[in-house]
């Protein structure tokens, strides 16, 4: 017996343990979580290497101190889009599409408010200008810093992905249904089909038909530029105010379908994607808030200002001004913080009162210059008529806004075609409704339509 003891202090003394079978299986799951977590950290790391990381200054970000910023459950982040052609993500670039998300953290509801991008607000410099204009002149932390001030917000992080970025996720994702309603939204979609086509390289592939339809990346980030007019009887048909409508929409289906998505979609939409998005987001962030990302709803969506007017502004252009900004400010809290007590700081009615005296210095409308966005020159035709598209190589002759000649065309199969289409319709400038209608004879389908002032 002497020696069995002995023998058994000698293993122990060697380092000789014997466990329980319940602890050699929780000492092998508890490696085997600490070796998983460490891979999904360095795989989230590989993949978060993708993105153009940068930092934002807090104390240059113009948040209230006069406002008790109670959003502690919410995270707000501003969204950027950019019509960048050479794919770049910094300043120097107008921020065509500027969204801001907030997200309840406790429900997980997500809310977003689009801010038109012709909006007349304070500039990180002082003057006033578009709200667009912000990004291009002081990068991400200037834009999200006139957001804060206007807004009386509380942002600290943004994302900005070049806007074309949408056509990858929406093929990967298999294509989004929208409702085209009528022959000039068709028709509009294919002529912007064209540039975006252009910019990423891929195919463009031509609608023929109205309704609801699986529209591909080109095709629907296309209908999310078309701020002319489509004739659907919308007071707001032809603004920019639809063209952010649109936006909002797409983002919400392509929500929707990446949150059924499967890994291997979503992985692959990442490795596409990535290398086109800037943002603030440290790995840590990233990796605590994707881990409920399949939680969150979008529950409301909205359009900032929400009351207001259109002017044409000395040294700005055509602007939405808005119809006193402190209260509009007070609705945009209402809408993201239901229950939160506010009341506008200083700062946003010293800029209210600013931006209604700056409203008045209009100018004439035969003065004004405005922004043609390039379109090119595709005509729908219903395919019950036998007709189909004809591509006109040259730009699109939009025509003036005085009532002069337009160019039109439309599609003809040595018939009498219509030329009732986006130049001879819309008339003159991109921005202002008119009316125009013309005929063509023959094969080439070309005919003139002439323009009315909006």
């Amino acid at each position: 017996m002497a020696k069995r003891r002995y023998r058994r202090r000698r293993r122990a003394q060697k380092g000789f343990i014997t466990w329980a079978p319940w602890k050699k299986a929780l000492a092998i799951v508890g490696g085997t979580l600490i070796l998983l977590t460490t891979a999904g950290v360095a795989f989230a790391a590989s993949k978060l290497g993708k993105l153009e990381t940068t930092k934002l200054d807090t104390t240059k970000l113009n948040i209230s101190k006069e406002i008790e910023h109670n959003e502690t459950g919410y995270l707000n982040v501003a969204l950027f889009g950019l019509d960048s052609r050479d794919g770049t993500l910094t300043a120097g670039d107008r921020s065509d599409t500027i969204i801001i998300a907030s997200l309840n953290r406790e429900t997980k509801e997500v809310k977003l408010c689009s801010v038109f991008r012709d909006t007349l607000l304070e500039q990180p410099d002082g003057s006033y200008n578009k709200a667009n204009a912000a990004y291009a002149t002081d990068d991400a932390e200037g834009a999200v810093a006139m957001l804060n001030k206007n807004l009386d917000l509380d942002i600290q992080h943004y994302a900005t992905v070049n806007f074309n970025a949408l056509v990858d996720v929406i093929d990967e994702l298999g294509g989004i249904e929208i409702d085209l309603k009528t022959p000039e939204e068709v028709q509009l979609v294919n002529g912007y089909g064209n540039e975006t086509s252009k910019v990423t390289g891929k195919e463009l592939k031509l609608l023929d038909h109205t309704g609801k339809q699986l529209l591909n990346g080109v095709q629907a980030v296309s209908y999310s530029r078309i701020r002319y007019q489509v004739f659907d009887g919308d007071p707001q048909d032809g603004t920019d105010f639809r063209r952010a409508e649109r936006q909002r929409y797409v983002l919400e289906q392509v929500v929707k379908k990446a949150q059924t998505a499967n890994l291997s979609t979503l992985n692959r939409i990442i490795d596409k994607v990535f290398p086109k998005v800037a943002t603030n987001f440290t790995l840590a962030e990233i990796l605590a808030y994707a881990k409920d990302a399949f939680d969150y709803k979008l529950t409301d969506m909205s359009g900032f200002p929400f009351d207001k007017l259109t002017a044409t502004l000395s040294g700005v252009g055509s602007s939405v001004v808005p119809d006193d900004l402190e209260s509009n400010v007070i609705q945009l809290h209402k809408f993201f913080f239901e229950d939160i007590a506010y009341s506008p700081s200083s700062t946003v009615i010293s800029i209210s009162s600013a931006i209604q005296s700056y409203a008045t210095n209009t100018i004439p409308d035969e003065e004004a210059v405005y922004y043609e966005d390039p379109v090119g020159n595709y005509n729908y035709s219903d395919p019950g008529t036998g007709t189909g598209y004809t591509e006109q190589p040259t730009e699109p002759d939009y025509g003036s806004t005085d009532g002069t000649t337009g160019d039109g065309s439309s599609t003809t199969d040595g018939t009498t075609g219509d030329g009732s289409t986006i130049d001879g319709t819309a008339g003159g400038n991109p921005d202002a409704s008119g009316s125009g209608s013309g005929d063509g004879t023959g094969d080439s389908g070309n005919a003139q339509g002439t323009a009315t002032e909006g």
